[in-house]
């Protein structure tokens, strides 16, 4: 039966770690924010929703790890082993992972942000990561947090991002094509330069989303879009919207409470 990391007090935590204790120890959501743990063997590990902020790992060993969830911002991850380890999920913005090996590791869904720093050559736009300039065409990111996320010049071209939390995100130059945005909350959002053609906002709360420069021809379904206080629209892009069928417009949204022609009309 595995001891439970949490009961240990931080001097005998360390200690077991350093000893090659990790597959003896139950660390789910187990805290070593801040720790050095340099070289220590996390080989096949359960760590699910680990706190690693701001820790040293360099040359720690995660080889098979199970890291899902886990936080390694602004940790120092040069050399570690994380060859097949399942980073699903996890927070890598700031880290440092300078010769890193991440052969056959699992990156869906992990953040990242323009100070991570990656292997030399690691293709990590195209690895299922999410962050600036990621390729996430067509991907599931239904009803996923991402709140403030920079996903800024990403291709999301066909992705499904339904019911998602966009808030204050910055998707400057993004590509959005045929998205699916629908019931999806981007209040704050800058959507300055996206490529918007097809995407579906039915239901999507846009207060204050920033459009300038946006480009548009057409886009799927607005009907209970709530475009209050946006920003950016030309003239001709608000009358485009405008010429929506009624019952699009005179639909409500259900969270703001307010019809798309009513928000459209303020501005």
């Amino acid at each position: 039966m595995r001891s439970h990391f949490g009961a240990l007090d931080r001097t005998t935590q360390l200690a077991a770690l350093k000893a090659g204790q990790a597959q003896q120890l139950d660390l789910y959501q187990c805290d070593l924010q801040g720790c050095e743990l340099v070289g220590v063997d996390f080989r096949q590990a359960q760590l699910l929703r680990a706190n690693f902020q701001g820790a040293n790992l360099s040359q720690a060993q995660f080889e098979e790890a199970d890291l899902r969830g886990a936080n390694f911002q602004d940790a120092n991850l040069q050399g570690a082993n994380l060859q097949g380890a399942c980073l699903y999920r996890v927070v890598l913005r700031g880290a440092n992972l300078t010769d890193a090996d991440l052969a056959e590791a699992k990156l869906a869904a992990a953040l990242y942000d323009g100070d991570t720093i990656w292997p030399q050559g690691f293709a990590y736009q195209s690895s299922g990561a999410i962050g600036p300039g990621a390729n996430l065409n067509g991907a599931k990111l239904n009803t996923a947090h991402l709140r403030g996320i920079n996903l800024q010049n990403a291709r999301l071209l066909g992705a499904y991002l339904g019911g998602a939390n966009l808030k204050g995100a910055n998707l400057r130059g993004a590509r959005l094509s045929n998205a699916d945005l629908r019931r999806a909350f981007l209040a704050g959002a800058s959507l300055r330069g996206a490529g918007l053609n097809g995407a579906n906002f039915q239901g999507a709360d846009l207060r204050a989303v920033d459009f300038t420069h946006a480009e548009f021809d057409h886009l799927e379904n607005i009907a209970g879009a709530d475009f209050t206080a946006v920003q950016g629209l030309t003239q001709g892009q608000r009358s485009h919207l405008l010429s929506h069928p009624e019952t699009d417009l005179d639909t409500w949204n259900a969270y703001t409470r307010k019809t798309t022609r009513e928000s459209l009309m303020t501005l």
